[in-house]
Formats: C-alpha cells, sequence, structure tokens
C-alpha cells in the first residue's frame, strides 16, 4: 500500500494555521469574558443605585431614603450643635413609641425609643448627590441647624439651601431645594428593623409616632 506523505513545508504551515485560530478562539473568549464581567458590573451598580433610589422614593411618596439601610449609616450621631431641646415634648427621651414614618423599609410599624427630642424647624428636601448618585427628591429630614447659614426660621419652600447634614452619601454640601416644612417636635430615635440596629436615627416628626401598642 502507497503512503502519501505531506511535505515538510505543508505541515508546518498547517500547524501554524492551528495555532492561529486556538490563539483567536482563546483571545475572543477571554475578551468577551471581560466585556460580559464589565456589563454585568455596569448594570449591577447602575441597576443598584436606582432600584434603591426610586425604591425609597415609592416607599415614602418620595421620602428620598434608599429602600433599605444599607446607605444610612447605623447610628446618627449626636444632634447638630445649637439645636434646642424640647421642653415639654409630648414623647420625652426615653419613651417607647410605633413609628408610622416609612422612611426606610421596616420603619412604619416598628417600635421605637425616643433619644432626642427637640424644639426646631424641620424640612423635606431635593436634592442631586455629590457622589453621582440620583436625585433625591422630598427627602425627610432635615433640621433648620443642619443647614449652611440659614438665618432665621422658618424658610419657605423652593428656598435654596446648603446641607450640613451627612445622613446620607453625597449629602453633606450639597446646593438643596426646601419642598416642604414643619415646626413639629423633630425626634431622634432608637430602633430595630429587618435585624439592623438604628441609633440616634434622624429624623421622625411627632405626626410620624404614636404611642407604643
Amino acid at each position: 500500500m502507497r503512503v502519501h506523505r505531506i511535505p515538510a513545508r505543508l505541515a508546518a504551515v498547517a500547524a501554524l494555521g492551528a495555532l492561529a485560530l486556538a490563539g483567536c478562539s482563546g483571545g475572543g473568549s477571554e475578551e468577551q469574558g471581560t466585556d460580559h464581567s464589565a456589563h454585568g458590573s455596569a448594570a449591577s451598580d447602575s441597576g443598584g443605585t436606582a432600584a434603591s433610589d426610586e425604591g425609597g422614593h415609592a416607599a415614602s411618596d418620595g421620602g428620598g431614603h434608599a429602600s433599605g439601610h444599607g446607605d444610612h449609616p447605623m447610628d446618627g450621631g449626636p444632634a447638630p450643635e445649637g439645636i434646642a431641646e424640647a421642653s415639654d415634648p409630648t414623647y420625652p427621651v426615653g419613651t417607647e413609641v410605633t413609628l408610622t414614618a416609612d422612611h426606610m423599609e421596616g420603619m412604619d410599624g416598628a417600635t421605637a425609643t425616643i433619644s432626642g427630642a427637640f424644639d426646631t424647624t424641620t424640612y423635606s428636601i431635593s436634592y442631586t448627590p455629590s457622589d453621582g448618585g440620583q436625585p433625591v427628591t422630598d427627602h425627610k429630614w432635615v433640621v433648620h441647624e443642619e443647614l449652611q447659614d440659614p438665618g432665621r426660621a422658618p424658610l419657605e419652600v423652593g428656598d435654596e439651601v446648603v446641607v450640613e447634614a451627612s445622613h446620607m452619601p453625597g449629602m453633606e454640601g450639597v446646593t438643596a431645594t426646601i419642598d416642604s416644612v414643619t415646626e413639629e417636635t423633630a425626634y431622634m430615635v432608637d430602633y430595630e428593623a429587618d435585624g439592623m440596629e438604628m441609633t440616634n436615627h434622624k429624623w421622625v416628626v411627632e405626626s410620624e409616632i404614636e404611642p407604643a401598642a
């Protein structure tokens, strides 16, 4: 039986071609993998931000908080300098109450303890975070003492203010527009929701609180 031999030059060309095809295939897979990974990350980041912001707004009729606790500090810290403690609040410090606000998931109906009660003017605001986050509308709440050089209270709906509070990422230092004004007693509260313990949460106003059941 006659054996047909492939010339050495042709064999070498065939081998090089196979290697080239393998290299293209491998490079394509790595590139596609990188692209998919990048798209997944971007989609997750974009989707996560939008979902969080939209969820927060829907949860509180535009309450301006994220739907969960991730963007909000677990410890709200002390009250701002210059704020006056309420002399005779309906709910004194240490009182157990039920929250009716729904600024965040798990807040509405939660049992809370009053950690501070203050006589002040309280505002809901709209602003665009300085960290590139989605615009926030009707964020509840900031108090007069958390604004930069605000002048005499109360300010009016539509006034622009510079916010010194840092309740949420990208809030401190931004220019915001006042959406609503209330002079109800403002409270800081400690409460637990969804397994998260929040201390000195700022703020809830008196109409967002009921006596504990």
